[in-house]
């Protein structure tokens, strides 16, 4: 599988709740938690032989604090951070249950979708500018996690994701991203 130049996606949301079900460290886009109008974006690279998607997360107080490490990277504007990728939280995708992000800033958009456009245009341009490095960094997480060498935090912070490839499997065999 090659992988291509990054992009954004917004992931089917009843996809989401699907993999929240298998495991609870996927991203919450639960009504009860509040979280029905949060879309899951993320930039979708090739993993061996799966795709996956790496959420991208607005940047929160906690983040500044932060040290990247093998499953978080910081995404900056010169020294603003913009944006956070949580490795740890990556999901197997197929094009079943993506759609391209549109970044372009429309007549119709409200003064709230053009910032939010052009906040993750930025944070798209730095993931190209550092697409090797994230791909690699996501590859090392995936072989890491399931192998014998990562501890027992890291594992605990991570997905299951042989188990989320399992869902997903499901999920294509149903034809439930048929659109």
């Amino acid at each position: 599988m090659e992988q291509k130049r990054l992009n954004l996606y917004l992931i089917d949301m009843k996809y989401i709740r699907n993999l929240a079900k298998a495991d609870d460290h996927v991203m919450s886009v639960s009504p009860q938690a509040g979280k029905e109008t949060r879309p899951f974006v993320g930039i979708v690279i090739v993993c061996g032989m799966q795709k996956y998607c790496i959420p991208l997360s607005s940047p929160k107080p906690k983040h500044k604090s932060m040290k990247n490490d093998v499953d978080f990277t910081k995404i900056l504007d010169g020294e603003k951070l913009i944006g956070v990728l949580n490795f740890n939280n990556m999901i197997p995708v197929d094009e079943s249950c993506i759609v391209p992000l549109n970044l372009r800033v429309g007549g119709n958009d409200d003064a709230a979708t053009r910032n939010y456009k052009k906040m993750a245009a930025k944070q798209l341009d730095w993931c190209q500018h550092n697409q090797d490095a994230i791909v690699k960094k996501a590859n090392k997480l995936y072989m890491l996690v399931q192998s014998d060498k990562a501890s027992g935090i890291l594992k605990r912070r991570c997905c299951d994701f042989k188990k989320l490839e399992m869902v997903l499997q499901k999920w294509i065999g149903k034809g439930s991203g048929k659109r």
